[in-house]
Order: structure tokens, then C-alpha cells, then sequence
């Protein structure tokens, strides 16, 4: 009886053991990681759910499979039908089929297979107008390709093709900028120049976006707002095809909770794994945060942000863990951005196991990001009482101004590998904001200029290296408790 009862603990133990997840670059860290990882981790993502196993194809409702024909309408049909018998698969016979904005209702599981390539009509007139969120700002704006919206319980997956055959939207956006830039309206050219995401989750939960090939976004490839228990797995976006798209954001998080992203591969012209919570007045007036966010293994290729915070900070950001993540050639490591009109709190950030090459600068932190874009002002020309709605909303001022300034703490960086970056740290905090509470520990970086760092209080580091090849040093402007000492710039 005793060797039965220790035979089944040590199977207890040992299928404990093998069901623990170990996302570190080599064992040696091991050891350092789970200090960092707090408890709710293991609550993010969708829970699994039965789907019907009735299959509804979208050839049987008059789709035609040869990329030309607008297919809208057939697809439609087919989630509509299958959404009221209660649900199920729908999915497509092998071919490339034209759509614009369809709709996928609770219950269903939208199967895109091998050999199947679902295309974004080029025509912006295919996108239905409805009411969003897009850049931190709610207005009506196209929607997506596919979309979620108020639903539960939803699959979209397979390993076919979405092609946003987004360049006609970029050359539209380039040819609108042209034109405001010069008129002092580089804040609004963005808001105007509308363009359809790829993927739309929003105010949904238990949703699953899992293994496709996603090509070509014309704006934000996904987006996932205000939405809760979300997972977004196995993706590969590529949006450098044939140009590079401007805003072709990868992954954008906005204003939604519970999320786990795992196990995907972007290379897009923007940010690559973005976090986002409204911007300026209506952000605070809407007052979402995004919290309880989970991203792990993951490649991050070309793009403006392995991991990128703002610049929308109006409802907060907290609750973050980022681990294993893999950078090729991505502009900034960790980017948090805002300005001084946004406001809102950017805080309790967890990032380890990151190793990248060929970066800007790892650390890219400040507080008044892109000043032309970020500030709004109308110009002389224009009545005030005659402009767009959104016009309005993006003149709106954050009063008092003080609820403006944002606030960025709380910060935990470990096992950090950097080679080829230009800059190892570019922290700008505020005399009325500063940076406070960061910790590097296991931190390697070699780049060619060491960096600086103002407006920030209480840095704790351990085994930070830094190699600049201009042997420079981490330049300290109106900072307190922070100390880089000698040791930091020796070679090992």
C-alpha cells in the first residue's frame, strides 16, 4: 500500500512538472524568472467552447472562388445561415475569393484552409461605415474585413491567405497627407484617411484568431478592443508585400483585458505588438484601460515596435507580461510613448527573455511623442462650427490641463539581450512626471552610443552591461537613486 501511495505521488509531481511552461532563453535564467511573473498570467486568454459540427460552405450560397467576382453578400448568407441553425463551421472550397466587410456571429468557427486566399476588395465603398474606435478616437470609420463585434464564443482560424491588398489605401493615405501637411493638418490626415483593418474584435469575449497567413493590412492589421478573455495565436502578418504601409500595424490591444497573444511572427511598417487605451479627451471621457495582457513567443521583425505602449495612454495601461520574444531588425525594443494631452497611467510592465538585433534604441520612453501628429490646432481656414465631428472631439481640450500629463512607473525589464543597436537607453520623463520604479536585471546590450536618461527616480540595476561603441556613457539629466556605475560599462 505504501509503494502504491509514494508510486502515485511522484506521478503527481511529475505531471506538474512537465505541464509548467519554461519560456527562458537558457536555464541559467531560470532561476531570475519567476520573481518577475506575477500570478494572474495564467488567467489570460479564451476559454474553449463546443461549436456545432454542421459545416456551411460558402460555394453552396453562391460564393465564386475566382478572385474577381465580390463575394460580400454569398459570405454573408452563408454566417447567417449558420449562425441561426445554431452555429458551426464555415468555410470555403479551395480558390482566392474578393470580399469586403463581413460579419461573424457567436458560435461560429470561420475556417479559412490551405489553398484558400480570402482578398480585401480595393474599393473602400465594400467596408460598411460603423461605429468604432480607431486611434484612440471613437467616430464613424470603415469596418474591418472580417469582423466580431458584440459576439461570444467565436473562432476564426486555418491555414489559408487574408490579403488586405491594402497599397491602394496606402498611396491614398500618402496622397491625403501631402495635401494637409502643408495646410497644418498632419493631425487629422490620419482620422480622415480612411482605410479598413484586416481583423476586428471588438466588445466581444471568448474569441480564438488563430494560425492564419495575414498579408498586406491597408490599416491596422488586428485590433482587439474593448473586448476581454481574447486569443490571438499562431499568426504570421506580413505587411512589407509590395511597399510599406503606413500605420500597418501588427497586433494593436485597445482598451481590452484578459488577453493572450502567443506564437506569432510580424513583419509589418508600424508597431508589431502594440498596447493602446484612448487618446486625448475622448480617450479619458471613455476611460477603458487595457489590462491583464500576456505576450510570449513571439518574432517581431521589421516594424517601429517590438513592444510598444501608446502613444493612446488616456485609460491606462497595467497588468502587462511580455516574455521570449525575438527581435530582427524592429526599430525600438520597449517604446512607451504618449503626450502631454493624453494623461493616464502606463504602469506594473513585466519584460524579460528578449533578444534582438540591428535596433534603434532598446529603451524608447517619452512623454511628447510626435508633436505634429499628437497636438491639434485648426488652422485659420476653417470654421469650427462646420467640421467633422471627429474634428471636434480631436480639438477638445483635456481640462485641467494637468489631467493631461501621463504617468509611466513601475517598470521590470530581465534577461535582456541586445546587439546592433544604435542606442541602448532614450528615457524622457517630465519635471511634473517622472519616470519612476525600474528595475534591469540580466540586462546586455551592445549599441553604438550608451543613451540618456531624464526626469527619472529609482532605478535598480543588476548585471547591466552596456557596450557602446563610441564609449559613451548613460548621460543622467535631473534624475534621483539612479546610478550607473563604472562596472556597468566594463567588459565581462
Amino acid at each position: 500500500m505504501k509503494k502504491i501511495k509514494c508510486l502515485s505521488i511522484l506521478l503527481i509531481v511529475c505531471s506538474m512538472l512537465s505541464c509548467k511552461q519554461h519560456v527562458t532563453l537558457n536555464t541559467k535564467k531560470t532561476v531570475l524568472k519567476d520573481k518577475f511573473k506575477p500570478d494572474w498570467v495564467y488567467k489570460v486568454g479564451a476559454n474553449t467552447f463546443s461549436i456545432n459540427n454542421k459545416t456551411y460552405f460558402v460555394n453552396d450560397f453562391g460564393a465564386i472562388n475566382d478572385g474577381k467576382s465580390m463575394n460580400t453578400e454569398a459570405i454573408q448568407k452563408t454566417i447567417d445561415a449558420c449562425a441561426k441553425n445554431g452555429g458551426g463551421t464555415v468555410t470555403f472550397k479551395p480558390g482566392a475569393y474578393l470580399t469586403g466587410s463581413i460579419f461573424i456571429q457567436e458560435g461560429i468557427r470561420f475556417l479559412v484552409p490551405k489553398g484558400v486566399e480570402v482578398k480585401g476588395s480595393e474599393n473602400i465603398k465594400d467596408y460598411k461605415e460603423i461605429d468604432t474606435r480607431v486611434a484612440g478616437i471613437e467616430m464613424i470609420w470603415p469596418a474591418a474585413l472580417i469582423n466580431i463585434i458584440d459576439q461570444k464564443n467565436v473562432i476564426i482560424e486555418g491555414e489559408g491567405i487574408i490579403d488586405g491588398q491594402g497599397k491602394v489605401f496606402w498611396d491614398y493615405y500618402w496622397d491625403l497627407r501631402r495635401d494637409y501637411e502643408p495646410r497644418g493638418l498632419r493631425w487629422i490626415v490620419d482620422y480622415d484617411a480612411k482605410r479598413p483593418r484586416t481583423i476586428l474584435v471588438s466588445n466581444s469575449k471568448n474569441v480564438f484568431v488563430k494560425d492564419l497567413n495575414v498579408q498586406r493590412a491597408g490599416f491596422w492589421t488586428v485590433q482587439v478592443l474593448y473586448s476581454e478573455y481574447i486569443t490571438v495565436d499562431g499568426l504570421k502578418i506580413k505587411n512589407n508585400i509590395g511597399g510599406h504601409g503606413p500605420s500597418t500595424d501588427g497586433i494593436d490591444i485597445d482598451s481590452s483585458k484578459w488577453i493572450l497573444v502567443q506564437n506569432c511572427d510580424i513583419d509589418c511598417n508600424d508597431d508589431n505588438f502594440c498596447l493602446k487605451a484612448g487618446r486625448d479627451w475622448d480617450g479619458q471621457r471613455v476611460n477603458k484601460p487595457t489590462e491583464y495582457v500576456v505576450i510570449k513567443n513571439c518574432i517581431a521583425r521589421q516594424g517601429a515596435g517590438l513592444f510598444t505602449l501608446g502613444s493612446e495612454t488616456s485609460g491606462s495601461i497595467r497588468h502587462v507580461y511580455v516574455s521570449n520574444i525575438q527581435g530582427l531588425g524592429t526599430k525600438n525594443g520597449l517604446n512607451i510613448k504618449s503626450a502631454t494631452n493624453r494623461g493616464g497611467t502606463v504602469e506594473d510592465i513585466y519584460m524579460e527573455n528578449i533578444t534582438m538585433e540591428k535596433v534603434g534604441a532598446f529603451m524608447q520612453v517619452g512623454m511628447n511623442w510626435n508633436p505634429n501628429y499628437s497636438y491639434s490646432k485648426l488652422p485659420d481656414e476653417f470654421n469650427k462650427d462646420s467640421i467633422p465631428e471627429h474634428w471636434k472631439k480631436m480639438l477638445q481640450k483635456v481640462e485641467p490641463a494637468s489631467k493631461g500629463i501621463p504617468t509611466f512607473r513601475n517598470i521590470s525589464l530581465n534577461n535582456i539581450h541586445i546587439k546592433g543597436a544604435e542606442t541602448a537607453i532614450n528615457v524622457s520623463g517630465m519635471e511634473r512626471s517622472v519616470i519612476s520604479n525600474v528595475t534591469l536585471n540580466n540586462v546586455h546590450i551592445e549599441a553604438e552610443k550608451a543613451g540618456q536618461i531624464s526626469y527619472s527616480a529609482h532605478w535598480k540595476l543588476n548585471n547591466v552591461k552596456i557596450f557602446s561603441k563610441d564609449n559613451s556613457k548613460v548621460t543622467l539629466e535631473s534624475t534621483t537613486e539612479i546610478d550607473f556605475p563604472e562596472s556597468v560599462y566594463k567588459s565581462e
